[in-house]
């Protein structure tokens, strides 16, 4: 039913533009409709299309388009400039406050309790039998109708201050540049604090061959006396005529 607030679920936008969503007011197949509040306190009724109906063109482009033959009655140019407007499609629509035409539209409208609210532009979304009342051809079930989720404009992309991205670029490139101090310093102390460190390697002197004595050894080796047997008589050929047994000092008769 219209009109009668229901808290808000999951998937609905905390926020459109500059209005706080607070709870919803209608639902229908091609959107829904939520109770905001703007910025100065004032309460308006949003209205916003569906997730499939959003990818649909010619879905979107007629609720664009009687929004912004709404906005031509109110008395105001309009997107185009122009102030005429079908009365078939605008009979009983609020006044436009606000609209956003990207690819998820929706539409602020003031909000009056028992009075028709936002939910009038999701009335030409649907093609059927009938639009408003009127004959307008064969009813037929849109390929998006199954997609229910409320199409929430993307979020938007901020900015930063020029001043904000000089002092960032400044700051990275001195980080950057302390960063190539420090790693150059330590390929320094690397190189050459390890070469004042280790002492030079001293010249060795030449090798000179001094033969050295056989040692000598703590006890003395005993001598060998002269033995007081007689040497052993030579062999040979005996004197003819002497026998072995023979004295020498004796001469033959």
């Amino acid at each position: 039913m219209a009109n009668v607030a229901s808290p808000l679920q999951y998937g609905d936008p905390p926020q459109l533009g500059r209005y706080v969503v607070q709870a919803r007011l209608h639902t229908a197949p091609a959107g829904f409709v939520y109770l905001g509040q703007g910025p100065d306190g004032r309460a308006v009724s949003l209205a916003v299309l569906t997730r499939g109906a959003a990818l649909d063109a010619a879905a979107r482009d007629r609720f664009l388009t009687a929004i912004k033959e709404a906005s031509g009655r109110s008395g105001g140019r309009g997107w185009l400039g122009l102030g005429r407007a079908r009365a078939s499609v605008l009979d009983g629509t609020p006044e436009v406050l606000d609209v956003h035409d990207g690819p998820a539209p929706w539409v602020a409208v003031p909000y009056a309790p028992g009075q028709p609210g936002a939910e009038r532009f999701l009335e030409p979304v649907m093609v059927g039998g009938t639009l408003i009342g009127q004959a307008h051809g064969p009813d037929f079930v849109p390929y998006w109708l199954t997609d229910r989720a409320p199409a929430l404009p993307g979020p938007l992309a901020r900015r930063l201050p020029l001043t904000e991205t000089r002092r960032r670029v400044l700051l990275a490139a001195l980080a950057l540049a302390l960063l190539l101090v420090l790693v150059t310093t330590i390929l320094l102390l690397l190189l050459f604090g390890r070469r004042d460190s280790e002492p030079m390697p001293r010249q060795l002197p030449p090798t000179v061959f001094v033969p050295t004595p056989p040692p000598t050894p703590a006890t003395p080796v005993p001598e060998s006396s002269p033995s007081q047997s007689p040497s052993p008589t030579r062999t040979g050929p005996g004197t003819p005529g002497q026998s072995p047994g023979d004295d020498l000092g004796e001469s033959p008769l």
